[in-house]
């Protein structure tokens, strides 16, 4: 399936399209890696609380645009599944920390493999020098999104020095 016809320089809305319509392909291959026992809302404050270590619930309620109620609730299943651990902030007894619980990272490197693997199920059907290019346009797209870029800095390129 061919969804673009590729310009030297593709203008930015062109690129957009075509990602989202990968995006949306991605999310169908993951799905055939069940994300059981976490919802695809748990499974956001999963990723959001590995990588903010001890984040407060609060935080996470704005990060996920929700209520601190609501991010209870999710926060509550996810403890009662033994994905997370709630801890008592050492210097404010009323801020509750998140963590990822020993079963909450094992859960997500095992999600993570399981979604590879379905990933390179596909990619082994591109051609090589697309693989290559996909690579590329991948790590400049991270790059570019990271929270360092949008907030001005650079990020750094480990492929130029």
């Amino acid at each position: 399936m061919t969804v673009t016809s590729i310009q030297p320089w593709p203008e930015p809305a062109e690129a957009a399209r075509v990602t989202s319509m990968a995006a949306e392909l991605l999310e169908v291959v993951w799905g055939r890696a069940s994300t059981a026992p976490a919802s695809a809302s748990q499974l956001r404050v999963l990723f959001i609380i590995e990588h903010q270590e001890g984040i407060n619930l609060r935080t996470l309620a704005q990060s996920l645009a929700s209520t601190p109620p609501s991010t209870s609730r999710l926060c509550d299943r996810l403890q009662a599944a033994g994905l997370i651990e709630r801890e008592m902030s050492s210097t404010d007894r009323r801020e509750v920390r998140l963590r990822l619980s020993s079963s909450g990272h094992a859960f997500l490197d095992d999600l993570r493999t399981r979604r590879e693997q379905e990933l390179q199920a596909v990619l082994r059907l591109m051609p090589a020098a697309k693989r290559a290019a996909l690579l590329e346009g991948l790590e400049a797209f991270c790059d570019a999104a990271s929270p360092r870029s949008r907030h001005g800095a650079v990020a750094p390129d480990s492929r130029s020095a």
